[in-house]
């Protein structure tokens, strides 16, 4: 099968600390297929899993082929996010086996899922400092790519966004990423998205101040004069097709139970 982003990312994880981080953001971010034990009950699935030294670990995959592959027979599975997938475990001292058997094998102990975990359930804090100047952004390459792969991913949830330098009242200097016709209740979800873009491009997370502008903002003229401009895509109209015997964990964002 071709090279998928699990494999890209781990190929290039060691080369440097920034590249360890940009792994576990893809991982995050990624769809799984969670090899089960036998056929889930509802929504209450039973993860098959392998020891290591002692230790349990779950077994994940990045494509339906690859769980088949290790697998060698027809078997349950459950489709969750790397997200997903690591809140499920939490507290549960149980790694993840991802990947087995392909160019992105890896095993993931309890304390990796502990950190991420951590790092995924942060929330920005609501800043109320008044902007005093805007400028053309200094943001290192690292985040503005960052940032543009999260709001390429955001597609349907906002307009446009601009990122500016700025200098607030009180003399602090940074970053702000105004968000341009942001859809009623994703304004949270957007923030701690670039919140976590900017962790795992190895920035602080306080290096961007996120604000969210009606549509037809006469701000949007200000920003868009000196800022980088970032287009979120609108997503192209899916047919739903009902499938018999559905995994179970289809919907990313609504992870099965572990029995």
């Amino acid at each position: 099968m071709s090279e998928t982003a699990l494999d890209i990312a781990h190929r290039e994880m060691e080369t440097s600390d920034t590249a360890r981080l940009r792994f576990y953001e893809v991982f995050a971010d990624s769809e799984l297929f969670l090899l089960l034990a036998g056929e889930a009950v509802g929504d209450q699935v039973e993860p098959e899993a392998i020891e290591v030294e002692g230790r349990p670990y779950v077994l994940a995959f990045d494509s339906e082929e690859r769980l088949a592959s290790f697998a060698g027979q027809v078997s349950d599975f459950a489709m969750v996010s790397g997200r997903g997938l690591v809140e499920m475990l939490g507290g549960q001292e149980v790694g993840i086996g991802l990947n087995l058997e392909a160019p992105s094998a890896v095993l993931l102990p309890p304390e990796a899922l502990s950190w991420l975990a951590s790092t995924l359930a942060e929330t920005p804090e609501e800043a109320q400092e008044d902007i005093e100047e805007i400028m053309v952004p200094s943001l290192a390459e690292d985040g503005l790519a960052a940032l543009d792969a999260k709001l390429a991913r955001a597609g349907g949830l906002a307009q446009a966004a601009w990122l500016v330098g700025a200098r607030f009242k009180g003399g602090r200097r940074g970053h702000v990423l105004a968000i341009a016709g942001a859809v009623a209740g994703a304004e949270m979800a957007l923030a701690k998205s670039i919140g976590e873009a900017l962790v795992f491009s190895g920035l602080d997370e306080a290096a961007v101040d996120v604000t969210f502008l009606p549509e037809d903002s006469a701000s949007i003229g200000r920003f868009a004069l000196v800022g980088r401009r970032f287009d979120l895509p609108v997503p192209e109209p899916v047919e739903e097709v009902q499938v018999p015997g559905r995994a179970p964990g289809m919907d990313p964002s609504k992870p099965p139970k572990l029995k």
